[in-house]
């Protein structure tokens, strides 16, 4: 049996004590699954991920690691943020630096490892990536694809039990999300534990064990892709994918 390696309990999340940005958000995730969280614009997918990551604060609920309850204090934020690793559609690369520079830089600066050892990993993984040729290049010498490739890279040395992507191929032109869907594509191959913001539902389709659906700050819908897709359970979903043409 896997091992449990996310559970999300009763999750709330608020502004100002009134705007309900999560309401109620319960699900798991096994070692080596990939969940896709799929729903309309502005229902609370990228929030839930900040609210998993460290990022934003929750008002009420449970996150728990490997059955430990996630401690949210300021001073523990950064060991979150090692163990549950993020990806954003902005990239955030340092400009002034070189690639393998900003692979660095995080590993050396919080975990405080060797340089050398970093560098002989980012190498591997920028192989991994079909990137090592650009290793010392300059972000404004990439790409957006490749650029985006990097940012997953980076997080990948930080050596997360689970990576959170956020919408990384809404900045892309069509030409480049292709790329970048297949460098996740073999992570989850690997075993990668994966929680998955998108709006690409073929790759949604492709890559989850699990897909939630989310409307208005609740999942409404958990579901198999194959069943998600061709015989969703609730109405607001089969809305959701006839919208898109997806649904059959």
């Amino acid at each position: 049996m896997k091992e449990m390696m996310l559970e999300v309990e009763h999750l709330k999340k608020s502004y100002d004590n009134k705007n309900l940005i999560l309401d109620d958000i319960t699900f798991s995730i096994k070692k080596g699954e990939v969940i896709s969280i799929l729903g309309p614009s502005g229902c609370g997918k990228s929030t839930l991920l900040k609210c998993l990551n460290g990022l934003e604060s929750v008002d009420e609920g449970v996150i728990k690691l490997k059955g430990e309850k996630i401690e949210t204090e300021k001073r523990k934020i950064h060991k979150i943020r090692e163990k549950i690793g993020m990806v954003f559609q902005s990239y955030d690369l340092f400009p002034h630096m070189t690639i393998m520079e900003n692979l660095v830089l995080a590993p050396r600066k919080v975990q405080k490892r060797k340089k050398e050892e970093i560098q002989e990993e980012a190498k591997q993984l920028l192989i991994r990536v079909g990137l090592l040729d650009k290793k010392d290049n300059y972000p404004r010498q990439l790409s957006g694809g490749q650029k985006q490739r990097v940012a997953i890279v980076r997080a990948l040395l930080m050596k997360p039990e689970v990576l959170l992507l956020d919408e990384i191929t809404a900045a892309l032109d069509p030409e480049m999300v292709c790329e970048v869907l297949q460098v996740v594509l073999e992570l989850a191959k690997t075993g990668m534990t994966m929680i998955i913001v998108t709006h690409e539902l073929q790759f949604a389709k492709a890559v989850a064990d699990t897909i939630i659906f989310m409307e208005k700050g609740r999942i409404i819908e958990i579901n198999h892709p194959e069943q998600f897709f061709s015989i969703p359970k609730t109405d607001r979903a089969k809305q959701f994918l006839e919208s898109r043409g997806k649904f059959q």
